[in-house]
Formats: structure tokens, sequence, C-alpha cells
């Protein structure tokens, strides 16, 4: 398959921060903008040494700051100090459960830790792109699908809100003080290197791997966008090239959407017969506070960013069995 990331200069020895580099996104975008030459500056708090970013070594190709998102001083520090010119700030709390659970340590994370990173930009010379991360979810439940970038924003439960929040706040930064800001909007990644066993895709190989039934913890039915990670990195990738190039693009949102929306239980059919599996899914029906219906347009993305994915379903699933193939032996 034809690359669909540019082969701009702009990478080659430019000071890049990474949020959340130890998460499913992070390790693989990390090894991108490796590949590429930046000088990459990675935030991690957690460490994970099961993740794509420590196990492929790129934790020892880059400069590590140990640190929480929300520590304002930290973030001036590390902006300062190593001359940021490119902000990819991902790190956020992504599992609903946990949100449900636990708000508080949610919307610290989620929120603070957005504003916290854009206030650390807006205070530095050097900064002249940051990409946010927000989702699908921040724009609650709609009626109309797919959803555009111009649906309201509107989360009502706790994970859903604070991608609204930081979405929104993102905006006002770009609208208020023209920092260079963009927001990206995807639907559900999946890939090699997602730990949390408990979303549809590993959990799901890790249960046929292991010749265990699948767990569905929701009625099967909820209907969502599923996007391979190499292709969301290659959108961040590119989002950050437009935005150096065009800097009226400051402040706009995109959605990325294979624009092929599934139910959970057709995905795990769909994993359980590339794998040759004839187990059937468990399906346990305890999902609470999820959208039932969530997909997005790409339109916007494909006309403005010329972005297409390069990786359908099959494609992407399969590459995703081999890496937990390997990853649990």
């Amino acid at each position: 398959m034809e690359d669909m990331v540019s082969d701009s200069g702009i990478w080659l020895d430019r000071p890049t921060l990474v949020t959340g580099a130890t998460g499913l996104l992070g390790g693989w975008l990390v090894g991108d903008l490796v590949a590429r030459g930046a000088n990459v500056v990675c935030l991690v708090r957690d460490w994970s040494p099961d993740s794509e970013f420590v196990r492929t070594g790129h934790d020892k190709k880059v400069t590590v700051v140990r640190g929480d998102v929300a520590d304002q001083a930290l973030l001036e520090r590390v902006m300062g100090e190593y001359e940021i010119a490119t902000v990819f700030h991902l790190a956020a709390q992504t599992i609903v459960g946990v949100a449900n659970r636990n708000p508080l340590s949610t919307f610290e994370t989620n929120i603070k830790g957005t504003w916290t990173v854009l206030e650390a930009a807006r205070r530095s010379p050097t900064v002249g792109q940051v990409i946010v991360a927000s989702s699908d979810k921040a724009y609650g439940s709609h009626d109309t699908l797919p959803y555009t970038e111009d649906a309201a924003l509107q989360g009502r439960h706790p994970y859903d809100v604070t991608k609204s929040a930081a979405d929104l706040i993102g905006q006002s930064y770009a609208e208020t003080y023209d920092l260079p800001v963009v927001i990206s909007r995807f639907g559900n990644l999946y890939g090699g290197g997602d730990l949390n066993w408990n979303r549809i895709v590993p959990g799901t190989i890790r249960s046929v791997i292991r010749g265990d039934a699948p767990i569905i913890r929701s009625d099967g039915l909820f209907v969502r966008d599923y996007i391979y990670v190499e292709d969301a990195s290659a959108a961040y990738i590119l989002l950050a090239e437009s935005l150096a190039a065009d800097k009226s693009l400051a402040g706009e949102a995109f959605n990325f959407s294979n624009e092929s929306p599934v139910t959970v239980i057709d995905l795990a059919n769909q994993i359980l017969a590339l794998m040759e599996s004839s187990l059937e899914p468990e399906i346990r029906n305890e999902a609470s506070n999820e959208i039932r219906e969530q997909f997005l347009a790409a339109g916007k993305a494909r006309k403005v960013l010329g972005w297409k994915p390069r990786f359908d379903a099959d494609t992407g699933l399969k590459a995703t069995i081999e890496w937990y193939r390997d990853f649990l032996g």
C-alpha cells in the first residue's frame, strides 16, 4: 500500500512534544515521528513496560520526562527548555467504565490536562502547532448520523463530557489567543499495543488465543466507527503538517473515519472469522452510560487535508491479530 503520510521535511530535528506516549496511539505516533528524524520529547506519567512505546525501544530514542499532564510548571519547563515547536496532546483517561467509577480523576486528566497543555503552549514563544486529541464522544448523542464537524458538542456522561470540554477549550484558545490549535475527532482506535482488554478488539483476540469465548459487555448491537492505529498516526502527522503550511486552519476540528460503521457483534464475528475460530461470543449486556449509535463523516478531512485511510477493516484487523499473537506468545 502506498504510504499516505507526507514526506514533508518539517520533521527533521523538529522539537516535538507528545503527551500520552505510552498509550495505544502514542506509541505508534512516536515511532512515526522518530522515523522522520524529529527530536521527540515524551511526557509520561505511568510507566508501561508492555506498551508499544517501550517494547519497540522508542523510549531509548526520545527524551522522556516523567510527570503529570496537569502540572502547569512542568509543562512550561518542558516547552521552554526543549524549545518545542509542535505539540501532540494525546494524554487522557480513555476508558468509559473508569470514567463512570472515577469521574474526578478523569476530569483532572482530560480537562485540566488539556488546559494545562494549551496554557503552557500559549506562553511559549516557540510552539507553532498544537494538535488536541478529541473524540467522537465529544458530540454526545445525536439523532442525525453520521456526525459532521458542525454537530453540537453535548456529552452527558463523565467521559463524553471530558471530551466535549477539552474540545471546546482547544477551540477557545485558538479563537481568543490565536494559538495554532487543531482538533482531531476519531472513532474507536484499534491496533497492536492496546492493552485495555475490556475493549472489543484486543479482548476478543486474546480470548480466541486462549481458547475462551469472547466477552461482549453490551447487547452487541451498539454501532461504532473503528479505525486502525497506523491510519490514526498518519492523520495526526498530516494535521500538524497542514497547520504548519496553512495557519488559517487554527481552531478547526476534523473527523477521521473509515466511514464503515459496524455493530459490536459483527466486529467480534469478523475477528473470529479471520482467526478461523468457532467460538461464540458471550453477550453480557452490562454496558451503561454509553451511546447506542455513533459514527462519523470524514468528508471535511478528505476535502481539506486530502486524507484517506490506507487500511480497510480486514487489513487492519489482520495486522492487529498478528501483533497480539506475537505479544501473547
